[in-house]
């Protein structure tokens, strides 16, 4: 018998949340309350911190608390396709969910995922139920998950749609962007693009042959 043989090559799949699974909670909830400075994502401002911090400030000056957000969250479902497609993915690959949403959003819509693996933020919520502050798990969380799996000899695939998924997609093995802005296109041309679920499917595929 011959021990401590290379393992056989494993892959991760990492997708990002909103926009990839579910709709973007934070426009859903601009058009539940009218509030147009509540569209702006990572697609319109890359900078999270400078994103998050005018979010919470606008919630504030409107005076709306978690429950109101929650409300919006609860009636959201996965996009059109998506859990078909996740539950494809889980055959094929081990799959984690790296967002920039935080697990007060994030329950209800894992629920009806299915309960993947989420690895995301957490808010700062007053005992009255006002948003006071957000806390990352750490900067860059989704490139340093990426790069945790790669110390534990896992090969990445991952998927994101915008700004704030590029670092991710750059530290995979492979990265894919899905339904991401013309803009997004245009700065990260060497990403291969994919526009609907059996597109993903098919980049997932290759980029696994490419990396096996």
């Amino acid at each position: 018998m011959t021990l401590n043989q290379p393992a056989k090559t494993v892959e991760i799949a990492c997708l990002d949340l909103e926009g990839v699974l579910v709709p973007e909670i934070w426009i859903n909830v601009a058009h539940k309350t009218g509030i147009d400075a509540l569209l702006a994502t990572t697609r319109d401002i890359p900078d999270y911190d400078v994103l998050m911090t005018q979010r919470l400030r606008i919630l504030d000056e409107h005076g709306l608390k978690i429950g109101d957000l929650q409300e919006v969250i609860d009636g959201l479902g996965p996009l059109e396709g998506a859990l078909d497609f996740l539950e494809w993915l889980k055959s094929e690959f081990q799959v984690v969910i790296l967002s920039d949403t935080f697990y007060e959003f994030a329950k209800p819509l894992m629920r009806q995922l299915g309960w993947p693996t989420l690895f995301c933020h957490k808010l700062g919520i007053t005992p009255d139920g006002r948003v006071e502050a957000y806390h990352l798990r750490m900067p860059d969380q989704k490139r340093e998950a990426v790069k945790r799996f790669h110390e534990l000899k896992f090969k990445v695939i991952a998927a994101g749609d915008s700004y704030n998924d590029t670092n991710m997609l750059g530290e995979a093995d492979r990265g894919i962007l899905f339904c991401p802005p013309q803009n997004v296109i245009d700065e990260f041309p060497q990403f291969p693009v994919a526009t609907d679920y059996e597109q993903l499917r098919d980049a997932f595929l290759e980029a696994r042959a490419a990396i096996r």
